[in-house]
C-alpha cells in the first residue's frame, strides 16, 4: 500500500480547523539570524543546522527546509563551483563532453563532503526540531542538473539537435539525484522539493520529453516511502502546470504573480490531492516592501485561495538573506490571524 502523505493530510486538517499551513521558503535569513555567512553555512553543517533551527524557533513555520542550493549534486559530480561568502554557491559554465557521462556514472556521491554536509544537517533537523515541523530538503531537478553540467544554452539547443545526448545526460542526473534522495530519506527527511528552474524555459513538448519523464521516475522510485515530493519551478510555469499537476507530485511550489503565475487558474487545474504552495513575491514584497505591503499581499492571496483546501501559503522562491525580520514576522502573523 502506498505510504500516507503527511503534507496533504496536514493541509486538509488545518483547513477543517479554518487554518492554513504557513511555509515561506526561507533559509538564507537564518544565516543572518546567527551572524554567519552563506559560504560557511553551506559548508559547515553545524552552522547550517543552527541557521535552520533559528528560523524554526523565531518564526515557527509549519515546514522547514534546508538551505536552497542548486550546486550540491553538480559539485559532487566534479563540476567547477564558486563559493562566494554572501551568495549561494554557483556552477558557472565550463567545457563538457557527453563522453564524460561514463566517468560521471562511476562517481559515488554518497562520499562527497558537501552531500554529506546536507545529510548531516537533515539528520540534526530530524532529531532536533519539533515533530510539528515538517522537515524538507531540496534537490536539483534532472533537467536543471543536466543544464548545469552541459550549459543552459547548450541544453536548450540539445533538445532539438542532440536529443539522444541530452537524454543520456538526464538518465545520469536522475540516477544521482535519486541516490541523494535515498540518503536524505534515510536520515529523516519528510519532504523533498525538486528544484527545476531551467525547465521553465522549455516549451510543453520539450518539457514532456526532457523533464517530466525523469521527474516521474523519481516519484515512482519514492512511491512506497513516506516522503512527499514537491515540484518547484522558478519563473512562469503556467504553460507546464497540466503536466506537473498530473505527474504524481504531492505538491507544486509556484513563483510570484509578477513572474506570471495566476494561483486561481492553477487551482482550477490541479487535482484536489495535490497541494499548491505560493506565492508572495520574495524580492519586491518581502525584501523591498514595507510591512503594509507584505500584509496586503498575504491577505490578497489568502482571500483568493479561500475556497481551496489544498493551499499552503508560501513565498514564490527562497527569501534573500537580507529580508527584513519584521517582514517575515508580519507574513507569519497575518497568515496565522487570517479569518476564514
Amino acid at each position: 500500500m502506498q505510504a500516507k502523505k503527511r503534507i496533504f493530510y496536514r493541509t486538509k486538517e488545518a483547513f477543517k480547523q479554518k487554518k492554513r499551513l504557513i511555509a515561506p521558503l526561507m533559509g538564507f535569513p537564518g544565516v543572518e539570524l546567527i551572524g554567519t555567512n552563506i559560504k560557511l553555512a553551506q559548508q559547515n553543517y553545524g552552522l547550517h543546522y543552527k541557521a535552520i533551527k533559528a528560523l524554526a524557533d523565531t518564526f515557527v513555520p509549519d515546514i522547514v527546509f534546508t538551505l536552497m542550493d542548486l550546486s550540491v549534486e553538480a559539485n559532487a559530480l566534479g563540476m567547477y563551483t564558486l563559493f562566494p561568502r554572501e551568495e549561494p554557491a554557483a556552477v558557472p559554465k565550463s567545457k563538457f563532453d557527453i563522453e564524460e557521462v561514463k566517468k560521471l556514472r562511476k562517481i559515488n556521491i554518497s562520499f562527497d563532503t558537501r552531500v554529506n554536509g546536507y545529510i548531516e544537517t537533515m539528520k540534526l533537523m530530524s532529531v532536533g526540531l519539533p515533530e510539528e515541523n515538517l522537515k524538507g530538503s531540496y534537490v536539483t531537478g534532472p533537467y536543471t542538473l543536466a543544464s548545469l553540467i552541459m550549459g543552459a544554452i547548450e541544453a536548450i539547443k540539445a533538445t532539438k539537435w542532440q536529443p539522444d545526448s541530452l537524454h543520456k545526460l538526464c538518465d545520469l542526473t536522475t540516477e544521482k539525484i535519486q541516490e541523494y534522495i535515498n540518503l536524505l530519506i534515510s536520515v529523516g527527511a519528510e519532504i523533498i522539493c525538486i528544484l527545476e528552474p531551467s525547465a521553465s524555459m522549455l516549451g510543453p513538448n520539450q518539457f514532456r520529453e526532457f523533464s517530466i519523464p525523469y521527474i516521474k521516475h523519481i516519484i515512482k522510485s519514492c512511491k512506497y516511502s513516506e516522503i512527499d515530493i514537491i515540484y518547484h519551478g522558478c519563473g512562469d510555469t503556467m504553460h507546464l502546470i497540466d503536466e506537473i499537476a498530473t505527474s504524481g507530485v504531492n505538491g507544486i511550489s509556484l513563483d510570484s504573480k509578477e513572474a506570471g503565475i495566476d494561483l486561481l487558474e492553477v487551482a482550477k487545474k490541479v487535482p484536489e490531492n495535490v497541494v499548491i504552495m505560493g506565492n508572495v513575491n520574495p524580492t519586491k514584497t518581502m525584501l523591498y516592501g514595507t510591512t503594509e505591503d507584505v500584509q496586503e499581499e498575504v491577505m490578497q492571496i489568502m482571500d483568493n485561495m479561500k475556497g481551496y483546501p489544498n493551499f499552503i501559503l508560501s513565498t514564490g522562491c527562497d527569501l534573500p538573506q537580507e529580508t527584513p525580520r519584521k517582514n517575515i514576522e508580519i507574513f507569519m502573523r497575518t497568515a496565522r490571524e487570517y479569518n476564514f
